[in-house]
This record gives C-alpha cells, sequence and structure tokens, in this order.
C-alpha cells in the first residue's frame, strides 16, 4: 500500500502532500477572512501596526538586502562557474521565447498595467523627495518620475525573484534532492533540521502565506478595477455583483491553466499574454507620443542609473528606524511586496529553467526582463506624462485620489481608437493576473507537495485564492487594502529565509566552476 493512501483522505485526494503545512496556510485563509467579515476595524489595528513594524525596523534592510542580491548576480555572471547548465538535462526545457515569456509574466503581473499608468504620473505630480523641486523643468519632472518608477520596477525588484535563490534551489533540488521548497533556502545555515524540523515548517509557511497575500491581493484589485473599467466603458454598474462575474471568470481561467501544467496552460497564456503586450506596447509607441517616449526612456534610464545607489538606498527623514513616511509607502512597500514573493517565485523559474546556465537566468532576470519592464512603464506612463504637459487635469482629473484604473483609462482613451485600446488593455490585465495566478496556484502546491502536485491541490489553491479575494471584496475595497499591506508584514520572516542566497549562491557558483 502506498504512503499517501495510509495517510488517509487529504493525502488520498491530493497526492503526497506535507499536511501540517496545509494546515497551518489553510488556517491562515480562514482566520483572515473570518477577521475580516467580522471585524475589520481590528484587522485593520493589526495590519497597519504590523506595516508600520515593518516598515521602520526592516526597511534598511530590505533596501541593502535588494541592492547585495543584485550586486552579488553580476558578479556571479562574469565567474567561470556562471557557464554551468543547471537542472541536470543537457538542453532547456522551454524555447527562448517560452521560457522568458513565462518570466516577464510574473512581476509585471502584480502590477504591470494599472501601476504602469499610474506611479509615473503619481512621482510626475508630486516629485519624490530624493530629486527636491523640479516643478521649473517639466522635462526634468518626467525624467525623475520615471527614474523612480524604474526604481521599483527595475533591476533590485526582478533580481529579488531569483537571481541568486534560482541558483541555489536548482543546485540543491536537482544535483541534491532536496525539497524544491523555501525551506531549501535554510539548509546552509540549519542543514538536515531546515528541511525535516519545525524551522522548515515555519519557513515554508511564511513564504506561501505571503504569496497568497501578494497574489489575492492582485485578484480583488482586479475586480474593483475591471468593474470600474467595464462602468465606464459599457455602463454596466459598479457593483458587487459585477465584481464577483469577474473573479470568477478570472479564477477560473486560471485554474483551469495551472491544472493543465507548465507545458500546457501556464506556457500557452503567458505567451498570448507577452504577444497582446507587445502589439499593444507597438501600437501605442506609434500612435501616441513617439518622440517623448524615447525620449523619457533615455532620459530616465540616465537618471536612475546616475542616482542609482542614492535611490537605493534613500532614506531621507527616516534614519536607520524611524517613521517610513514617503519610503514606507513608496519603496519599502514594493520592496516587503517583491520580497514576498521571492521563494515562490525563485521556485516557479527553477521550475522552468532547466537546461540554462547560471549567467542567463541572472541575465534574463536582472537585466533584460527589468529593461523590458521599464520601456513598458514609459510607454504607458510616459504618454500618461505627455498627455498632462499638454493639456494639464487630463489624466491628473480622473487619478485624483490615486484611483489607478481611472488613471490608465484616461490614458487609453485619450489614443486613437481610445474605447477599443481601453477593451484590450483591460483584457490585458485580466490575463496578466491569470499567469501570476496560476504560476502561484502550481508553486505553493509544488512547495507542500512534490515536482508535480496533483490537480486536486492545484484547483484548490487557484480555487481558495479566488474565494479568497471575493470574501475581501464583499467587505469593501478595505478588505483587499488591507491584505495588500499584510504582504509588506508577511515579508519580515521571508527575508530572513533569502539571507543565505547572499553568500551560498557565491559558494556554489565557484565550486562548479572548480569542477568545470
Amino acid at each position: 500500500m502506498s504512503d499517501a493512501t495510509q495517510t488517509g483522505g487529504l493525502s488520498t485526494t491530493f497526492g503526497r502532500v506535507d499536511k501540517p503545512l496545509f494546515a497551518v496556510t489553510g488556517g491562515f485563509i480562514v482566520i483572515f477572512c473570518g477577521l475580516a467579515l467580522f471585524n475589520i476595524d481590528l484587522l485593520s489595528a493589526m495590519v497597519d501596526w504590523g506595516f508600520n513594524f515593518a516598515a521602520t525596523y526592516f526597511g534598511l534592510y530590505w533596501q541593502i538586502l535588494l541592492l547585495a542580491t543584485f550586486v552579488i548576480g553580476l558578479v556571479l555572471c562574469v565567474l567561470p562557474g556562471s557557464r554551468t547548465k543547471l537542472g541536470n538535462i543537457a538542453s532547456p526545457e522551454f524555447t527562448m521565447f517560452q521560457w522568458g515569456s513565462m518570466i516577464m509574466c510574473t512581476l509585471l503581473a502584480g502590477g504591470g498595467v494599472f501601476w504602469a499608468a499610474g506611479e509615473p504620473i503619481a512621482h510626475y505630480l508630486s516629485t519624490p523627495p530624493l530629486f527636491g523641486d523640479l516643478s521649473a523643468d517639466p522635462q526634468a519632472q518626467a525624467h525623475a518620475a520615471l527614474a523612480q518608477s524604474f526604481m521599483h520596477w527595475g533591476f533590485l525588484a526582478w533580481a529579488i525573484l531569483g537571481a541568486l535563490t534560482t541558483v541555489m534551489l536548482m543546485h540543491y533540488h536537482y544535483d541534491k534532492g532536496l525539497p524544491l521548497a523555501p525551506r531549501t533556502l535554510l539548509y546552509p545555515v540549519f542543514g538536515d533540521r531546515a528541511i525535516n524540523g519545525p524551522i522548515g515548517l515555519i519557513a515554508d509557511a511564511s513564504c506561501i502565506i505571503a504569496v497568497v497575500a501578494g497574489t489575492v491581493g492582485p485578484i480583488g484589485f482586479l475586480g474593483l478595477q475591471m468593474s470600474y473599467g467595464l462602468n465606464a466603458l459599457f455602463g454596466i454598474p459598479d457593483t458587487f455583483a459585477t465584481q464577483t462575474v469577474v473573479i470568477l471568470a478570472l479564477a477560473s481561467l486560471y485554474t483551469i491553466s495551472a491544472i493543465t501544467g507548465l507545458s500546457k496552460g501556464i506556457q500557452m497564456l503567458s505567451k498570448i499574454n507577452v504577444i497582446l503586450a507587445f502589439v499593444l506596447m507597438a501600437f501605442m509607441l506609434i500612435a501616441g507620443p513617439t518622440f517623448f517616449i524615447f525620449d523619457g526612456f533615455v532620459g530616465g534610464l540616465g537618471v536612475y542609473l546616475s542616482n542609482f545607489f542614492d535611490m537605493a538606498l534613500y532614506r531621507g527623514d527616516a534614519g536607520v528606524f524611524g517613521a517610513p513616511g514617503w519610503l514606507g509607502w513608496w519603496t519599502v512597500f514594493f520592496w516587503g511586496w517583491f520580497l514576498g514573493y521571492g521563494p515562490l517565485m525563485a521556485i516557479f523559474i527553477a521550475r522552468v529553467s532547466r537546461g540554462r546556465s547560471i549567467r542567463s537566468i541572472i541575465v534574463m532576470l536582472a537585466i533584460i526582463a527589468p529593461l523590458v519592464t521599464n520601456f513598458w512603464f514609459t510607454i504607458i506612463g510616459g504618454t500618461g506624462i505627455a498627455l498632462e504637459q499638454a493639456t494639464p487635469g487630463v489624466i491628473s482629473g480622473p487619478f485624483e485620489g490615486f484611483n489607478l484604473p481611472a488613471g490608465l483609462l484616461a490614458t487609453t482613451q485619450a489614443m486613437p481608437l481610445g474605447f477599443l485600446l481601453s477593451l484590450l488593455f483591460l483584457v490585458l490585465t485580466m490575463i496578466f493576473v491569470a499567469t501570476t495566478s496560476d504560476s502561484m496556484s502550481f508553486v505553493i502546491a509544488t512547495s507542500m507537495s512534490d515536482d508535480t502536485p496533483s490537480v486536486a491541490l492545484r484547483t484548490f489553491w487557484g480555487l481558495a485564492m479566488g474565494v479568497m479575494a471575493l470574501i475581501l471584496i464583499s467587505t469593501g475595497a478595505g478588505g483587499i487594502g488591507k491584505l495588500q499591506s499584510f504582504i509588506v508584514v508577511t515579508a519580515v520572516p521571508v527575508s530572513l529565509v533569502l539571507l543565505p542566497s547572499l553568500w551560498d549562491a557565491l559558494r556554489i557558483t565557484l565550486t562548479l566552476g572548480k569542477k568545470a
């Protein structure tokens, strides 16, 4: 009789599964949703306190961690061991386009459409404090706004998703036989205790909870944003019923995709996503303010690179420990969000990168993907800034109160074929969120099972995240907002799980170089 059969109903249904981990993470979903339904004020107070604590006492550590991860990743690229192919197969499992598509859709999906429209215009209207008052020079104002967006969605953000951790996970899993799970990242420090003891359970649970929070947030926001967009474009009532239909449609899409696996659903959805994104990007580039976009990208990139370390380590008046202020609600918030995704995103990248060299993985993640993302932000956000400069109030008016979907629709509707463009951007956003959701459903199931988790387990996590989003939306937009802030709280333990990657990925690469 198999182990799965002996361990009872849960394992029989879901295949070989870590039941304590399933109970802890599933229990979190129930408690968080229950508290949101019965006492949203208490939940808000707890999350706000946790957010302030994390931003105040861990903000500087996160800034150093992300900067160090990127710099060490670049160092790895020039070592002889970086030519080593990982994953124990001679040639890559996926083509370059398939592989790049699946990776590109990870970080961008979290906010690559609405944030791309909203963040540059937000920084243009209120220049980041590092740059001082630039109101007398609109071009410098635009370049600074784009540069700050590049910092938040550029080299550091992408590097933390797996520049070092993917190297560790692929080496320990495919070469040493250790689990493809967050606990493996602690193996260099704790040895077997990290794999089989409570330390591993805590690490895995923290990382899964962070990813659930980071994925349910965009699912919920998508429901709110799509409902707003459908109301603006078609007059469909912006109600909970509309939001429910959107989220159920999204959950069905990404659950089916996750069930069909990496080589079918996830890869196909990512390919459609990238093709549609490139078509829209090309149209906006040609039909929009073409010169302004190229000038904004080059100028913004120049400001970004020349102020790179100042921006990465900017503390303002916060000092080492202090009230986070602007820093907490911008840079530290984003770093907490991306840190929370880090370990499980590295699992996904490790799973799709078999047959790739250490150097190619790091170059794709830490250099190519960020530059493509920055250009994407320039096309959407730069167009919004150009429109605002030409007609003050055309974007800033609808955007007032940090209304992200209104900012996007104001930009797209001011373009030629505005109605069709706006509709296609809503479709793109839905597919973007679906690609992240199906990827995360897959890797959550992988973390508590094995390389090929059962259909039932993948379906459970896909549907659970959709239901969680619906429950939180039913409490009002505040429920989803608190979950989005909560990921900064969960990033505290996750950032400690990532710490060993700073030295162990370097050690692994040097060791592989000696064997070559």
